[in-house]
């Protein structure tokens, strides 16, 4: 009697409540639409609880016999009802919570069962239809088995970051093919979608930035270029070194930002004005000075005996400065504004854009396409960059302003949005005009320039500067991998002698180019000596040229170990460059102001309607 009691008056208070509930529900200012929610979501919960309901529900029609387990499971619960209160509600909870799991079971069973059946045939699909080929390969194990005593026995720095411990961490399964090219898993088989992590990219990168770091502050502190030190920190820590970081792909991937945002931020400093100066320069001294090099390089590979081909490439090769290198210098020393500074960056803007030509000469020269073919081909990348260039200029002057403004705008309080859409802006413009056959530093530097037009290129600059110092230490630090260390080593003399050779034939062919535009004799040797190394992009070059046979073997050698020495010296040259003009001044090659100026300073000295054209281009940017 108590307990029915309880329940009635349990029932009598909560049948009291639902009337206060609905007095208040039908009362107040409640919406017909709030109401028809309510009823869809109840309508719902009575669907996903019945729907494990109907289906525990089998049948069994083959004989003629009907048996229904659903009867069978009620009845055998009607019969065991001699528990107490409390075992009743807790099987009530349990029974609740067995069917919302078995919907939930039946819900993504179905759905994974579809994306199973998918994805199941995307090998051989891939296979049938033609659009890969199957190739034995090998699947690198971790080494997790070795013994202590061969520890002990045997300690390597990279050890210090291997990644194969029994901490759990699952390292980035690796696959070698029989030509021994290495390749990174980037996409598990996973039953579900997980967040997944390169523990070996993030490992590199920890060590690439670390390194970095301490190279910089070594060099620092002795008074020395920081560049220098990024470049030895990446030899050091690269396969040429302590072979600490042995990935590069990675590495160099996410490094590339670091050209991206240099030639952005260049863009932004950039004024049309001053170019108007030395474009002269800058475009037909550029086209001419790479047209020297090749017919130079093919004359004399030819006198020499050996194949014109190589030597024309030879020549498009030796004609690439670094671009990232040089500007980075440039910035250090305050000379972008000076002249001699925009005619360098002039001409490594005009060697960006014939990036693109080169890239079509090459299958020419290679014998793998017809001379009409590679004339069709660099005529195309002309005109491409042509209409891209106008669109980027129609763009400049219509949208780019308005956009710049909306970002200021809604970056009232902070100034993180006008930040990220700056940055956003670049990739967009450096991935366009890579998807159009031209280079990403291209499309880089032209999104600087269509900001710089508007008056908010001084604030984009202060927002992208931390970005693009950070990611510049990154890419010099990844050239640095490149240099192998031994190699230089074991073969000093003869690579040596080959970066004289090129530094002295480049300083002379420059500088006499940007003489006959009619420049006086300390900026053509300035600028000379500015473009004498050979630029990173030339290992680019280089191996699409081993691809296509157009170099092999020795060849390949003495270009590789040329660029990478030529590379480590360039910082030792920009260092000369004050102790020349000097020399320059006590020959009477240059004139007595420029022993004050040491070569880093404005030498603006061509004539004085140049001065007049640059003062006034200051003023107007």
């Amino acid at each position: 009697m108590t307990i029915r009691r309880r329940r009635r008056s349990a029932s009598a208070s909560s049948a009291s409540s639902l009337s206060s509930a609905f007095s208040f529900f039908f009362s107040s200012e409640v919406s017909v639409l709030a109401v028809l929610s309510s009823l869809l979501i109840l309508f719902a919960l009575g669907v996903l609880i019945a729907s494990p309901l109907s289906s525990a529900a089998s049948f069994d029609v083959g004989n003629g016999n009907v048996s229904v387990e659903l009867n069978a499971t009620i009845e055998n619960s009607v019969n065991s009802s001699d528990s107490t209160n409390g075992t009743r509600n807790q099987a009530k909870e349990d029974s609740f919570a067995d069917m919302i799991d078995r919907a939930l079971e039946k819900e993504f069973t179905e759905s994974e069962d579809q994306n199973e059946a998918n994805d199941a045939g995307s090998f051989n699909n891939s296979v049938a239809e033609q659009q890969a080929v199957l190739e034995t390969v090998a699947r690198v194990k971790p080494k997790k088995n070795e013994t202590k005593a061969k520890e002990e026995k045997s300690f390597k720095l990279h050890h210090v970051f291997n990644l194969d411990n029994d901490n759990g961490a699952e390292e980035t399964p690796t696959l070698i093919d029989r030509k021994d090219n290495v390749f990174i898993i980037s996409n598990f088989k996973s039953k579900y979608p997980v967040l997944q992590l390169d523990l070996r990219l993030i490992s590199d990168l920890v060590v690439v930035i670390v390194s970095a770091t301490c190279g910089g502050i070594a060099f620092a502190c002795a008074g020395q270029p920081v560049i220098t030190g990024y470049l030895l920190a990446g030899s050091v820590v690269g396969p040429g070194g302590f072979n600490v970081v042995s990935e590069m792909v990675q590495v160099e991937t996410v490094a590339q930002f670091g050209v991206i945002f240099l030639l952005f931020a260049l863009g932004l400093e950039f004024s049309t004005t001053k170019l108007r100066v030395v474009r002269a320069v800058a475009v037909l001294g550029g086209l001419l000075q790479i047209l020297l090099f090749m017919c130079l390089c093919g004359i004399t590979a030819s006198l020499c005996g050996g194949k014109s081909s190589e030597g024309v490439f030879v020549g498009s090769f030796l004609s690439m400065s670094s671009t990232a290198v040089v500007l980075k210098f440039l910035m250090e020393k305050s000379s972008t504004n000076a002249l001699h500074g925009q005619v360098t960056i002039g001409t490594l803007i005009l060697q960006d854009c014939a990036v693109g030509l080169l890239f079509a000469l090459l299958p020419v020269l290679g014998g793998t396409s017809g001379v009409l073919q590679g004339v069709i081909s660099m005529t195309k990348s002309l005109v491409v960059l042509i209409v891209f260039l106008a669109i980027l200029t129609i763009l400049s002057r219509t949208c780019v302003p308005w956009f710049l403004k909306l970002m200021i705008s809604l970056s009232s309080q902070t100034n993180e949005l006008y930040q990220l859409a700056s940055v956003a802006f670049c990739l967009l413009v450096a991935w366009s005009s890579d998807k159009l056959g031209l280079s990403l530093e291209l499309g880089s530097f032209a999104a600087g320039v269509m900001i710089s037009t508007t008056d908010l290129a001084q604030h984009t600059l202060e927002q992208v500067e931390p970005i693009r110092n950070f990611f510049a230490a990154l890419f010099l630090s990844s050239i640095g991998m490149l240099i192998h260390v031994h190699f230089l080593w074991n073969h000093i003399d003869i690579l040596l002698a080959s970066v004289i050779l090129v530094v002295v034939v480049k300083t002379l062919v420059i500088s006499a180019v940007v003489k006959g535009f009619g420049y006086n004799n300390k900026t053509s040797l300035l600028v000379g000596m500015s473009l004498a190394q050979i630029g990173e992009f030339a290992f680019v070059l280089l191996s699409r040229a081993s691809n296509l046979h157009l170099v092999e073997g020795k060849l390949y050698l003495l270009l590789l170990g040329t660029t990478a020495l030529s590379l480590v010296t360039t910082p030792l040259l920009f260092k000369l460059i004050p102790a020349v003009v000097h020399l320059g001044v006590l020959l009477r090659w240059f004139p007595p102001d420029s022993q004050s100026e040491l070569g880093f300073k404005a030498d603006n000295l061509r004539s004085e309607s140049a001065k007049q054209r640059i003062a006034k281009g200051s003023l107007d940017s």
